[in-house]
């Protein structure tokens, strides 16, 4: 058990991240402000009020709103009203970040332009957990959420993500996973692939291999828990030397050596120290008499 301390909060709006697993993945600032806040909010209260029994935060008669995806029009102002009032909420989703995957979006935007004080307590995030595990590319990534249930408009969704230069990112339910995978491999063709789930649990699984190996090693395997999917980037164009020297003679026309390097990074990839050498020896020649 971990013993939070009560603090003075200013008035504002805190968003607190919670674990998405192991009950002691939370920091002790988010047990500070759980313990501390004038109001309570969460998607779940039942799931707040057993986090917050784990680590001793009494309620001691404070105000615990629910406040999800199908009461947030009737909560929010609650909760608005108490912020104008000069009181400090907490806001906690049901497990993670709030705002990733979650409905605080819309309380946090209206709260900011009320001119209410919004922050965060970061700490757990199910996409970031299964990256750091995933081993594919975390240098670019894009979280796409969850993928649409109808196969249509899956297979639509997707494809619309196709050229994205990065590690994509999903959350996905054991219950579609299998045909998630199946139209990823449809779209995508067979790259390599992550199946996370049930992430800092005792019945943790992370599968890796490609969306076909997964597909074939799932097929008739009944899953439980929350899941996350990678997807990792499709092929890149490959650039040498030449094309470097090309794209780097085009962008010196127009811009200076500082732009025309980033914007030839940005589009190769190549190593900044590389295209940079390599501007500075096309500038000095262009001077060259």
């Amino acid at each position: 058990m971990t013993a939070a301390n009560r603090v003075n909060l200013a008035p504002g709006l805190y968003f607190v991240a919670t674990p998405i697993g192991t009950a002691r993945d939370i920091t002790l600032r988010a047990l500070d402000i759980l313990a501390s806040a004038d109001v309570l909010a969460a998607e779940d209260t039942r799931t707040l009020r057993r986090l917050m029994d784990i680590h001793g935060i009494a309620l001691e008669g404070r105000p615990m709103v629910a406040y999800h995806d199908h009461n947030g029009a009737q909560a929010r102002p609650k909760l608005l009203a108490a912020l104008a009032a000069g009181k400090s909420v907490a806001y906690a989703s049901e497990a993670g970040t709030p705002l990733i995957a979650d409905p605080g979006y819309t309380l946090g935007r209206e709260a900011s332009e009320a001119g209410m004080m919004v922050t965060a307590a970061p700490g757990a995030s199910a996409l970031l957990a299964a990256l750091a595990v995933g081993g594919l590319a975390t240098d670019a990534f894009f979280f796409a959420g969850f993928a649409p249930n109808a196969k249509g408009a899956r297979r639509a969704f997707l494809a619309a993500l196709r050229e994205v230069p990065g590690t994509l990112v999903f959350y996905e339910s054991p219950k579609r996973v299998h045909r998630m995978l199946e139209d990823a491999l449809d779209t995508y063709g067979n790259r390599a692939a992550v199946v996370a789930r049930e992430l800092t649990k005792k019945f943790e699984d992370v599968r890796r291999g490609t969306l076909s190996d997964l597909v074939s090693t799932l097929e008739g395997e009944t899953l439980k828990g929350e899941i996350v999917v990678l997807i990792a980037r499709g092929d890149a164009q490959v650039f040498d030397e030449s094309d470097m020297q090309l794209l780097l003679k085009d962008a010196l026309k127009t811009s200076s050596v500082k732009d025309a390097v980033a914007s030839v990074v940005a589009a190769t990839g190549l190593p900044k120290r590389q295209v940079y050498q390599a501007a500075l020896e096309l500038s000095k020649s262009a001077g060259d008499p």
